[in-house]
């Protein structure tokens, strides 16, 4: 299996979770989104990361890889088969990839990304919102639902995986969630990265 994708990516970070987890293997390459790569532009006709190759398959989208590796190699399960558990862990992966990214993501563009590879000066205001006003309703809902190591049931699932991701870009930016305030958070998200899954997926390739 072949996998398109920077590793700074959130959502290349989960397929990398995923395949560690099951213990799959494959080959990183270290694409950028649109980057001009015939192999990539066939996986992924419209740019988007991840993207992967399989015996032939290709296919993009993170949540779309992850249902199909779980139907190619269901064992360890990450997606429960119990419906109330179903639901809440596609719930998760949606409330990951839209309500959480694109506000915890920002430090990360802010402060890493534009000053870093894109030359452009960082805009410490916005990081200020995301930090101040954007993130704390967030932080809020997801203290609440912590109920022990995992999000939905006994075992790691992909609801896991989709809401810590993007954990690690925040942290890349010197962002850090308030332990006083949500110690069930911050404990959750430091234990989840801390898997030996994460851990591979934080040192894949970057570009």
């Amino acid at each position: 299996m072949i996998v398109y994708g920077t590793g700074y990516s959130p959502y290349v970070r989960k397929v990398l979770v995923s395949l560690a987890e099951k213990g799959v293997a494959y080959e990183h390459r270290p694409v950028m989104f649109h980057a001009p790569d015939a192999d990539f532009q066939a996986a992924s006709p419209f740019g988007k990361i991840p993207a992967i190759e399989d015996e032939g398959f290709r296919l993009a989208d993170s949540s779309a890889i992850l249902w199909y590796l779980e139907r190619k190699h269901p064992s360890p399960t990450l997606i429960p088969t119990d419906p109330q558990a179903l639901g809440r862990a596609v719930w998760f992966d949606e409330f990951g990839d839209t309500e959480l990214f694109g506000k915890l993501i920002v430090p990360f563009v802010e402060r890493v990304l534009k000053p870093n590879m894109m030359k452009q000066a960082t805009n410490e205001d916005a990081v200020t919102k995301a930090l101040e006003k954007d993130l704390p309703p967030l932080f809020d809902y997801l203290e609440g639902e912590i109920a022990g190591p995992y999000l939905v049931g006994e075992t790691f699932s992909i609801a896991d995986i989709s809401v810590a991701t993007s954990f690690y870009n925040f942290q890349l930016a010197q962002a850090r969630i308030d332990a006083g305030r949500w110690p069930k958070l911050a404990d959750y998200v430091d234990a989840t990265l801390g898997r030996p899954s994460f851990q591979a997926a934080l040192e894949a390739k970057k570009g």
